[in-house]
């Protein structure tokens, strides 16, 4: 029986994400994750907390 179980060993290349924006969340929260983004500045951190920024103006409170 142990002579039919095989192993398969990956190597990870590339990997892809989604930022999501989380309209529903309180306009403090998002303002308080687009700051830490802008501090952080990696990659795409600075025209994503732009873009949320953005957002807040346009959006402001979720309502239900």
């Amino acid at each position: 029986m142990l002579s039919g179980i095989r192993g398969l060993r990956l190597e990870v290349t590339e990997a892809m994400a989604k930022f999501t924006y989380d309209d529903h969340k309180p306009v403090e929260h998002r303002s308080a994750v687009a700051d830490r983004l802008t501090a952080r500045g990696q990659g795409l951190d600075v025209p994503t907390a732009d873009r949320q920024r953005r957002r807040i103006e346009r959006i402001g409170p979720w309502q239900p």
